[in-house]
């Protein structure tokens, strides 16, 4: 899926960190499939980081950006969806 990236996110640390502008030409279905892709991975770096398996701890900053980028990118969309809603029935 999604030409190969979603899969990398499954078994290799999180150094992959895409471009807003890649999110943004994902379609809505992709955007929340790689959102649970992070969650599930920041999960993972918080229990390494609590169990002292954490090599490096950078990675768990890298992975709340990419959530919060995921998010704005999501929020950015659904506002939009409104206006366009509001436009119409006016």
């Amino acid at each position: 899926m999604l030409d190969g990236r979603l899969l990398a996110f499954s078994f290799l640390p999180f150094s992959f960190v895409m471009k807003p502008a890649e999110y943004r030409g994902m379609s809505d279905d992709q955007l929340e499939l790689t959102r649970r892709e992070v969650v599930k991975n920041l999960f993972h770096l918080r229990f390494q980081s609590a169990t002292e398996r954490l090599e490096t701890p950078s990675e768990i900053r890298k992975a709340k950006r990419e959530l919060a980028r995921i998010m704005t990118i999501q929020r950015q969309r659904a506002l939009a969806g409104n206006q366009t809603t509001a436009a119409k029935g006016k």
